[in-house]
């Protein structure tokens, strides 16, 4: 029975999500590399207006008019943050926005697995693919052997990562979910902060503007769920 730990019911799913996954993990790294960092940090806060919509068509999940509203706010936040139109700098911001719908993908996918698959073994194949993909990009033509220091800033982002998952978890053991998830948007002050210090960027106006849709338009759909689940047992009882 112990042999079997790795068998699954679902394996399309566990590849689909896999390899979403690593789609969404690599335009991150490519936005972060081409983009402000607070820039980056403020459309990846649209994630939740992605996973509203691919509710809708993977779920089968009813969508109200106020979430409606919120994903609107939300697209014209991104469109006031990344400005449509081709240009040498604006062609990188369609990544942070590939990392949001592989993100959302995920989630849903997620969600989907969870019914029948431990969580586990959900996180061990994303693993598993994680470590095939990084063992392929060393034969990448390009590929420079990190020295000490920045094998150094490479692990510390393996462990902070971890660290950050495993407190994240335990906060929502701990707390309320609607009482943790708003302070994720602390991340962007974090990002303007860090953006500032370490590569003295700047935020411009156009960017505030359009993150605080965004993060408006996530806390709308965010307090919706709540109020949907908090109302569900009332409406069925009736």
């Amino acid at each position: 029975r112990f042999l079997d730990f790795y068998k699954t019911k679902r394996p399309f799913l566990h590849l689909r999500r896999c390899f979403v996954g690593l789609i969404a993990i690599v335009a991150i790294f490519i936005a972060l590399r081409n983009l402000p960092l607070a820039t980056v940090v403020s459309i990846t806060f649209a994630a939740p207006i992605f996973t509203t919509i691919f509710s809708i068509f993977l779920l089968k999940e009813k969508v109200g008019v106020y979430r409606w509203m919120a994903v609107l706010v939300g697209f014209i936040g991104i469109i006031i943050i990344s400005e449509p139109g081709y240009t040498s700098l604006n062609k990188f911001y369609i990544y942070p926005i590939i990392f949001c719908l592989g993100l959302s993908y995920v989630a849903i996918t997620i969600r989907q697995l969870s019914s029948t698959e431990p969580v586990w073994l959900i996180g061990l194949f994303f693993s598993i693919s994680i470590l095939i993909m990084g063992i392929f990009s060393f034969f990448i033509q390009g590929w420079i052997m990190p020295n000490l220091k920045d094998l150094f800033l490479l692990s510390m982002v393996g462990i902070l990562g971890g660290l950050a998952n495993l407190w994240l978890t335990q906060s929502y053991k701990f707390s309320e979910v609607s009482l943790v998830t708003p302070l994720k948007y602390l991340a962007l002050v974090f990002a303007i902060i860090f953006g500032y210090l370490f590569w003295e960027e700047i935020p411009t106006i156009k960017t505030l503007i359009g993150s605080l849709l965004v993060v408006i338009s996530s806390i709308i759909i965010f307090r919706r769920e709540i109020y949907l689940k908090g109302s569900a047992p009332t409406s069925s009882h009736e």
